[in-house]
């Protein structure tokens, strides 16, 4: 995540909770086409990616229909692919002090990709991984001027163009479960036998069910995976694919009756879509 200022802060504002921590407050794409990411997306959730930028890597805000945001856009430069980046979707997950998370995940066996630095009115941020290299953002936002209490909602289990799921495979789901329990407070205790594929177990925060995490498939390597809901996966998956997108998975029916496909974007990030069918 790059400078952007006073609109990511009203998007991830802190809590009041004594210890915040353990909340998705904001979703970023990584992309080596930011023009195309737009004309992509905006087709298939419903998005307004902004048109242009007044922020460093051509960062761009990601408009949601009801005037508020679902996360940022980061154009891949030349200097982040010579260093490896790739198009991809990170999450940034909340904590009390970024420095101190740092610190605990690298106890825990993690590994620091980029070290915390502050944005200038939004917060710190530092990008990490944890032991098996799933990677992910800690961050300590600054409450927006005039509503401390405020709260993020580009999470939600329900609403349309926002994240409704969190899914991390892992290639050790028990070192995981401990992992994530401990650096965020997430209870994992439920699960769905999925036969030779091992369990499913669900990840639940704060009363709420955020997501889940999973053996990693065959071939790919440990990664979070989001799901953007949208009102018919049908109509979704045609688009996607109208607009150069391939899906590698779905239309594929979860037991709470929604439908779900995984695919990769015209540029190569992964991205997942929940909804009806």
């Amino acid at each position: 995540m790059t400078d952007v200022r006073d609109e990511v802060a009203n998007a991830t504002a802190t809590e009041t909770r004594a210890e915040p921590r353990g909340d998705f407050i904001w979703y970023e794409l990584i992309t080596s086409d930011i023009a195309g990411a737009k004309s992509f997306y905006d087709a298939v959730v419903g998005w307004n990616i902004a048109d242009k930028s007044d922020f460093p890597n051509d960062y761009r805000m990601i408009g949601r229909s009801d005037g508020k945001f679902a996360g940022g856009a980061m154009q891949i430069t030349d200097d982040m692919a010579q260093h490896g980046a790739k198009p991809t979707w990170l999450g940034y997950i909340l904590v009390a002090d970024a420095d101190q998370s740092v610190a605990a995940i690298e106890q825990a066996g993690g590994k620091t990709y980029m070290p915390a630095f502050d944005i200038p009115d939004v917060g710190r941020v530092a990008m990490v991984a944890d032991p098996q290299g799933a990677a992910f953002y800690v961050m300590k936002p600054l409450p927006p001027q005039g509503d401390p209490n405020a709260k993020s909602d580009v999470f939600s289990p329900d609403a349309e163009q926002r994240v409704g799921w969190n899914e991390l495979s892992t290639s050790d789901p028990a070192a995981a479960r401990r992992f994530y329990g401990d650096q965020f407070g997430w209870g994992s205790e439920e699960f769905m036998d999925m036969g030779e594929m091992g369990q499913y177990r669900f990840l639940d925060h704060d009363g709420t069910r955020i997501g889940a995490l999973c053996g990693v498939m065959p071939g790919q390597q440990p990664k979070w995976r989001f799901y953007f809901r949208v009102p018919s996966i049908a109509k979704a998956k045609e688009t996607a694919e109208a607009k150069g997108g391939k899906i590698a998975m779905g239309p594929h029916q979860v037991p709470t009756g929604d439908w779900i496909i995984i695919g990769t974007d015209p540029q190569g990030a992964e991205f997942a879509l929940v909804g009806r069918q």
